[in-house]
């Protein structure tokens, strides 16, 4: 008798925990990372925050803010995982709001363990809850301004500017961005940008601004709802209707205020999509019968956003 001295058959090995999406560099998922690593930072003391006091409201929903930003953001930067584990934590936080005062639920574990396993799928390591920074506020008090493409050498003056769109720009290089915001000038439609958002969560920002710079694209950004209502009431257009992408979940100002606001002093003046988390048929329905020409569901696909943003406004390579 024989003995087949064959070793069985091993397991496939587990994919990778991350496969960036092949439009982004390097050095855009590595800024990403960065930002995760101090992101991780504040669910750590949060987390201690809520073994030592479980009830606290406002802990509660300063877990609620970094778990929806998680959500929305990891996905996008191809850490899918991570993106549907923070969804999951996002609904048990939101119970947790709803019933603050509910016994026997021991938030603050499970904060600890959101935030170790959080930092495994993204391949960073377990803060110090004891050096981690204070959860930021609710609301931003100063709006984020920001314009592109950057200028490009010798432009010509406005007035010998042509109408059509100029040939677009190859993508700019990760360096630090300027400190001064772009200016949008109102010498006529060229001039005006083509495409803004308003998006409070700094790693989606970021994105969106790597990707329409990338297609040369005019734009400006804001991370608050009021200030950027502010802003796109006074805006002079020149008789364009430029598009609009509009997060749903903003600090101060949400996005459906936004557009009812708009409706009424400036109707027709922008072309509104809502970005948001919520992907569910009535939350869709409801954006779109609140006027808003369509819908990006985060976790957002750059490529495919950019692809809508083409059809949306025209342009782009």
């Amino acid at each position: 008798m024989t003995v087949d001295a064959t070793p069985p058959p091993q397991p496939p090995p587990p994919p990778p925990p991350h496969l960036p999406p092949p439009e982004l560099p390097p050095g855009l998922v590595a800024e990403y990372l960065e930002s995760a690593r101090s992101q991780l930072g504040v669910l750590a003391g949060l987390a201690e925050r809520l073994v030592a006091a479980g009830s606290d409201r406002d802990v509660i929903d300063a877990l609620r803010r970094e778990t929806h930003k998680v959500h929305g953001s990891a996905g996008s930067y191809g850490f899918m995982e991570a993106s549907r584990l923070a969804a999951g934590m996002e609904a048990t936080v939101k119970d947790w709001a709803a019933r603050p005062d509910e016994p026997d639920v021991e938030r603050g574990s499970l904060a600890r363990w959101f935030v170790k396993r959080l930092a495994e799928l993204l391949g960073l390591e377990v803060p110090d809850a004891s050096a981690a920074p204070p959860a930021p506020p609710p609301v931003q008090s100063e709006p984020l301004p920001r314009g592109g493409p950057p200028p490009r050498p010798a432009p010509r003056p406005p007035t010998q500017r042509p109408v059509a769109r100029p040939a677009r720009a190859a993508p700019p290089a990760l360096s630090p961005k300027p400190t001064e915001p772009s200016v949008v000038a109102s010498a006529g439609a060229a001039q005006v940008p083509e495409v803004i958002y308003v998006e409070d969560d700094a790693a989606l920002a970021e994105l969106l601004e790597y990707g329409l710079r990338a297609r040369g694209y005019r734009f400006l950004a804001y991370r608050n709802g009021r200030d950027a209502l502010r802003e796109l009431l006074a805006l002079d257009v020149q008789g364009t209707h430029p598009l609009l992408l509009l997060d749903v979940d903003l600090p101060a100002l949400d996005g459906y205020s936004i557009l009812g606001a708009l409706d009424r002093e400036r109707p027709g003046t922008y072309r509104v999509v809502f970005t948001t988390v919520h992907g569910a048929e009535e939350e869709q329905l409801r954006g779109l019968e609140a006027g808003a020409l369509d819908y990006l569901v985060k976790p957002i696909s750059l490529r495919v956003a950019l692809e809508k943003i083409k059809r949306w406004v025209g342009g782009g390579r």
